[in-house]
């Protein structure tokens, strides 16, 4: 069967079912797409799939769908891609999410832009939050992507309201690489508010989704779409969340998977902040800017930068010259043994770090006595 049969085959299947479907996965893996497609059409298939498939066997519009997508510069990626993010989908086999209903990998993916999704996966971290965001969480998640880019780590999100679209939005203007993972066909782009972002990131970056053109958004989807965000990620970043929302959901997904889970803290007032509170309590990774984030997911050797700390001219002082410089009065001057009695010092060991303090122009000496200088006060 040529590769074009073979494609369609697949194109075939994604639609068949709603994804994922572990026995369709399980009849391809033996005896591959375009038989398990010539089965599916005919009937010939266990019960479970027989009751799974019967609604939609008949509707193969396989090669509209292909079309539609080379239409638009995208391509439909399988297991029998070299693109396709083997590694990132290798903890669906795991027992955490192997028995829940959606814990299987995606059957294929229609995809569209320029980038590999293979290379893109091995440096990436999803922003995630809520549609309701604060200007606070608007300006986190733009922060934490535009410094995520800079590093080179691409930023996954779902293209919806909110969180997800400041962090979409930043890591475009930074000029980096970012991934919308959306919940109906590549072809309806929702939010329809997010049109033109959402076709700038098939320009720029990648708009992928499991299912195939056609297929609109629905909550179930919605929640499914999730586990990819998370399996495509290194760490998931939940930046303002209720406790039952969307991204609690993908920061249980990436737990499940293996991923490091990370959220920002917010005021306590704050009911946006509510489900990262939560999250850092049962022991998410507190993030504060990109590097905590570049610090977790990157190479081997790769630390984030010491935090900035303020710069005094005390800073650099001995614990003796503090001691020194201390003991001196805030008005009038002192002499070096009362200076030595105020500092609890021998008189004899004040005259250096006072000669220190002078050279660093802390202190200045007038007739015999020692004063803070002017501008030290």
């Amino acid at each position: 069967m040529s590769t074009n049969a073979r494609l369609r085959a697949w194109a075939y299947l994604s639609r068949v079912t709603e994804s994922p479907c572990a026995e369709l996965a399980s009849l391809i893996a033996d005896v591959g797409p375009e038989e398990a497609a010539q089965r599916i059409r005919r009937g010939e298939v266990g019960p479970e799939l027989s009751r799974r498939t019967e609604g939609r066997r008949e509707l193969d519009c396989a090669a509209e769908d292909l079309e539609l997508l080379d239409r638009r510069g995208g391509r439909l990626l399988t297991a029998d891609d070299g693109e396709w993010p083997v590694l990132s989908f290798i903890s669906f086999g795991g027992a955490p999410v192997r028995d829940k209903p959606q814990g299987r990998a995606p059957l294929a993916l229609w995809t569209i832009g320029p980038l590999r999704l293979d290379e893109v996966t091995q440096r990436a971290a999803a922003i995630v939050g809520t549609r309701a965001a604060t200007a606070y969480g608007d300006h986190v998640a733009a922060e934490l992507s535009a410094g995520l880019v800079e590093r080179e780590v691409a930023v996954v999100s779902g293209g919806a309201y909110g969180i997800d679209g400041a962090a979409h939005r930043a890591a475009l203007a930074a000029d980096g690489v970012t991934v919308a993972v959306l919940a109906g066909g590549v072809d309806i782009l929702y939010p329809a508010g997010h049109s033109a972002l959402l076709h700038r990131i098939s320009r720029e970056g990648l708009l992928i989704s499991e299912y195939p053109p056609g297929i609109r958004p629905a909550r179930h989807r919605f929640l499914t779409r999730n586990r990819l965000v998370a399996a495509l990620s290194s760490a998931t970043v939940v930046v303002e969340a209720g406790l039952r929302s969307g991204a609690a959901s993908t920061a249980a997904w990436a737990r499940a998977l293996g991923r490091v889970v990370c959220a920002t803290p917010g005021p306590v007032t704050s009911t946006a902040s509510v489900g990262c509170h939560a999250l850092i309590r049962s022991g998410a990774e507190l993030i504060t800017r990109a590097d905590d984030i570049v610090e977790i997911i990157g190479r081997a050797g790769e630390f984030a930068d010491e935090q900035p700390h303020p710069n005094q001219p005390l800073d650099a002082l001995t614990d003796t010259e503090l001691q020194v410089y201390e003991a001196l009065p805030g008005r009038g001057a002192r002499t070096p043994d009362e200076i030595a009695v105020a500092a609890g010092l021998p008189s004899a060991s004040v005259l250096g770090p006072l000669a220190m303090l002078e050279i660093a122009g802390l202190i200045e000496r007038h007739d015999g006595r020692w004063r803070l200088a002017r501008r030290s006060r």
